[in-house]
C-alpha cells in the first residue's frame, strides 16, 4: 500500500517530542544521581576547597605584599641607622678619649703642689740646732707616663695614664742633738702628707771642727682627705 504523505511537518513534530522527551529523561537521571548524598558531599567538598584554596591565596598575596613593604622600609631604616651608628661610635670613641685626657690633667693639676706641701711640712717639723742639706725625689713620679701597649693595640696611639706610684723622698741634714732628730721624725709622721718615713742612715761627722751628726731620712707623700686641704681665694688688684 502506498501512503501519501499529506503533513509534511508532522514527522518533524514527531521527531521534535522525541528530542524533547530525550532531554527529560536525561535531566531526570541527572536529578537522580544529584540526590544521592555522596555525590552531593564530593561536590560540597569541592567547592569548599576551591574557596579555601582561594581564600589562602589571597591571604597569602596581601601578607606577601605587606612583608615586601616593610622589609624595604626595613632596609632604609638600616642604612639609615648604621649611618648614624658609625657617627655615634666616632663620638663614643673621641668623649672616651676626652675623659683620659681630663683624667690625666686632674691627676697633674692635684700633683702640682706636692712638692710645695713636702717642703712646707719638712720646714714646720725642722727643730733647733738642725739644719737640712738636700731633700730629693728617690721614687715615684707625678708626670704622666704612656701606658703600655698591648698587640691588639701596637699600631694605635696610647693616651698617657697617671702613675699610680706613691712619691718617696729622701732628706739629708745635720743636728747636733740627737733627741732633735728623733722629734722631727715624730713630727714629720703625724703630718697629713708625710708618711713612713724611716732612719736610713746616721753617722757623726766632722763640721767645720765640731762633731755633728749626719742623717738620712726616706718618706713617702701621702695625699690627705680632701677636709684637711684649706683653700683661699686669691684676688689680684687690676690697675
Amino acid at each position: 500500500m502506498i501512503e501519501i504523505n499529506l503533513l509534511p511537518g508532522a514527522d518533524k513534530k514527531h521527531k521534535g517530542r522525541g528530542a524533547g522527551f530525550s532531554l527529560r529523561a536525561i535531566g531526570a537521571s541527572v536529578g537522580a544521581r544529584v540526590r544521592d548524598p555522596y555525590m552531593l558531599s564530593a561536590v560540597f567538598s569541592v567547592l569548599v576547597a576551591a574557596a579555601g584554596i582561594g581564600g589562602l591565596h589571597l591571604t597569602q598575596t596581601s601578607q606577601f605584599s605587606a612583608l615586601e613593604v616593610r622589609e624595604s622600609e626595613a632596609v632604609r631604616d638600616s642604612a639609615r641607622f648604621a649611618v648614624v651608628l658609625k657617627e655615634r661610635r666616632k663620638a663614643e670613641a673621641k668623649r672616651d678619649s676626652v675623659v683620659r685626657q681630663l683624667q690625666i690633667i686632674k691627676s697633674i693639676d692635684n700633683d702640682r703642689f706636692v712638692w710645695p706641701h713636702i717642703l712646707d711640712e719638712v720646714s714646720r717639723a725642722l727643730p733647733p740646732y738642725t739644719w737640712l742639706k738636700s731633700v730629693a725625689q728617690t721614687a715615684g713620679s707625678a708626670a704622666a707616663v704612656p701606658a703600655p701597649a698591648t698587640k691588639d693595640e701596637k699600631n694605635t696611639r696610647q693616651d698617657p695614664q697617671p702613675s699610680t706610684e706613691p712619691l718617696r723622698f729622701r732628706v739629708v741634714g745635720n743636728t747636733v742633738d740627737i733627741q732633735a732628730l728623733t722629734r722631727f721624725m715624730k713630727i714629720l709622721e703625724t703630718s697629713p702628707f708625710v708618711q713612713n718615713v724611716q732612719l736610713a742612715r746616721s753617722e757623726l761627722v766632722m763640721v767645720d771642727g765640731k762633731e755633728v751628726t749626719e742623717f738620712q731620712l726616706d718618706a713617702e707623700y701621702e695625699r690627705p682627705d680632701q677636709g684637711v686641704i684649706t683653700t683661699a681665694p686669691v684676688s689680684l688688684s687690676v690697675r
